[in-house]
């Protein structure tokens, strides 16, 4: 009797849970009915509405949604909007539809593929021409581009869509006129879209790059963590490498982050860009030099992550391999890494015999070798750049 109730039970369960699926489905089909057979804007604008709702928090109504057809509609209601611009129903249908698509995208492949494959892109732009004002028309834009471009195969589509990625940068860029959201949005996909090697030069073809350093620590962590992050894939090609060392402040900013402790991707990420500066551009690494990297680099080597800690090693390690370079600061390239530790636990002994080594060092031209001299004025200028840092932070006067 125990085993014949627990199957009723669960047979009951189970027939609740198929009267439960039945009754959403024919919702689902009810709203993809009304939306493809809307014959008015208004009647369009609460299917699309209904369609937003029901795909707001379920992912499998997203699925069934648009196995049901409701994507190419929605998209048609794009045009329907831009060309009943003005009309209160076609402003309503055209939000309406904007934000449906974007519940639909959310959390599925899927779905992105099948709305940038129905031409959604190109008349997003269109509203965007249209109505270039219309702060809630490029809020839902930028939301949308945001998740279409997380599908990597819509990457390289949307950056080849005439005034996607400049959209998105004035969205970033304008000030008074975007939201809070908008922005954030925006990064994120140029983010997203940094990823593919096809849009790296219409990004440059922007002024993305300088607002991007004007606002690297002025946000939060995570927006300058995509911010560092698109300055990584821009660094992979040699005009984005111009682009970034034409900025004027570029090198003191980006070792100012490697000063970040309480931020490790950030440290990470810089360390990236600056590595692979460093590498291709001899002219970068004296104006590295010239920014106080090797204090920096020094410091991460102890502190940093992993991560950090080898990028910051293979850059000591090329600054000191360098033999071309010529400068006083870069007076590091005299010697080698492995020797440093060796120097460094040999001052102490040094300065204990002032009288007979200084004497003896003044005589014979050099118990002192020039590599010694070359780490101690390194020495000299780390805890210069250190106590201008500490200085400058702690808001105390120059002469201090």
């Amino acid at each position: 009797s125990e085993k014949l109730s627990e199957l009723f039970l669960k047979h009951s369960e189970t027939e609740d849970a198929v009267v439960r699926k039945e009754r959403i489905l024919e919702e689902l089909k009810t709203a993809a009915r009304k939306l493809q057979m809307a014959a008015r804007e208004a009647e369009a604008a609460e299917a699309a509405t209904e369609v937003r709702r029901l795909a707001k928090d379920d992912a499998q109504a997203r699925t069934t949604l648009a196995l049901l057809g409701v994507v190419p509609p929605l998209v048609g209601l794009l045009d329907a909007a831009a060309e009943a611009e003005g009309t209160a129903a076609a402003y309503c249908s055209q939000i309406a539809s904007l934000y449906a698509l974007l519940n639909l995208s959310i959390a599925n492949n899927a779905n992105k593929a099948a709305i940038v494959k129905a031409g959604a892109i190109a008349k997003m732009m269109k509203l965007i021409n249209a109505a270039p004002n219309q702060q809630t028309v490029s809020e839902a834009v930028a939301a949308n581009f945001l998740s279409l471009s997380a599908l990597d195969s819509n990457k390289p589509i949307i950056g080849a869509s005439s005034g996607a990625i400049p959209f998105l940068v004035d969205t970033l860029k304008r000030r008074h006129s975007s939201t809070p959201q908008s922005k954030c949005d925006s990064l994120r996909a140029l983010s997203n879209l940094s990823i593919s090697p096809r849009n790296l030069l219409p990004i440059l073809e922007t002024d993305l790059v300088p607002h991007l350093f004007n606002r690297l620590g002025a946000d939060a962590t995570s927006a300058n963590e995509r911010i560092l992050s698109i300055l990584c894939n821009l660094a992979s090609v040699s005009e984005g490498r111009r682009e970034i060392g034409s900025v004027p402040d570029a090198f003191p900013i980006l070792v100012d982050v490697l000063n970040w402790r309480d931020s490790p991707e950030c440290q990470e990420k810089a360390s990236y860009v600056l590595m692979v500066m460093a590498r291709r551009s001899y002219e970068d690494k004296r104006a590295m030099i010239e920014a106080g990297i090797v204090s920096a680099l020094l410091e991460l080597t102890l502190v940093g992550s992993n991560l950090a800690q080898r990028m910051a090693s293979r850059m000591l390690e090329s600054f000191t391999t360098d033999k071309a370079a010529s400068s006083p600061a870069s007076s590091l390239s005299l010697i080698n890494l492995s020797d440093q530790m060796e120097v460094f636990d040999e001052e102490d002994e040094e300065e204990e015999e002032e009288g007979d080594s200084s004497s003896a060092a003044a005589g014979d031209g050099g118990m002192m070798s020039k590599e010694k001299k070359a780490v101690k004025q390194l020495v000299q200028l780390s805890l210069q750049s250190n106590m201008k840092k500490m200085v400058l932070r702690a808001n105390l006067p120059r002469e201090f």
